[in-house]
Parts: structure tokens; C-alpha cells; sequence
């Protein structure tokens, strides 16, 4: 078994070894929190409902009189109707 101490002093590679293990450590600390700091980021960038709404016309998912009507309920002006003329 390898001796940590000899005649009360610690050798020169145990020192080395100490001190690789302590920068492994605190190496890996570091880019786990960095790592969750990184992801929470990633949530925080969610489309606004304007550029759903922009996206979903460009991709053709609807057509011109609902992207129209959609962007004006969204804009707060509200949807006019034939019955509400």
C-alpha cells in the first residue's frame, strides 16, 4: 500500500497527485454549473406569439385571411365580423 507520509513529510509525487485531484474537482464543478446555467438559457428563449404566428404563415400552415385576423386579436384591435358591422 502506498504511503502518504514518510518521516512526517508528504513525497513529491503524492503532493502532485493531491494537486490533480483538487484541479480535477474543481474543473468539473465548474462545468456542471456552467453546463445548468447554459440550459436555463435555453428554455428562456420561447417564441412570442407574433412570431408563431409569422412562422406558421411562412411555413403555410394557414392562410392569409386567418394569419390577418390572428395578427389583429394579437395586436389588441380585435376581429370584425359581418355580424358585429
Amino acid at each position: 500500500m502506498m504511503s502518504w507520509y514518510r518521516d512526517g513529510g508528504m513525497e513529491g509525487y503524492s503532493i502532485l497527485y493531491m494537486a490533480l485531484v483538487w484541479v480535477t474537482l474543481i474543473a468539473a464543478g465548474l462545468f456542471i454549473v456552467r453546463w445548468l446555467t447554459q440550459r436555463e438559457k435555453g428554455t428562456q428563449n420561447v417564441e412570442t406569439p407574433r412570431q408563431i404566428l409569422d412562422r406558421r404563415y411562412a411555413n403555410g400552415e394557414i392562410d392569409q385571411t386567418e394569419y390577418a385576423m390572428s395578427r389583429r386579436l394579437i395586436e389588441g384591435h380585435g376581429v370584425e365580423t359581418e355580424k358585429s358591422k
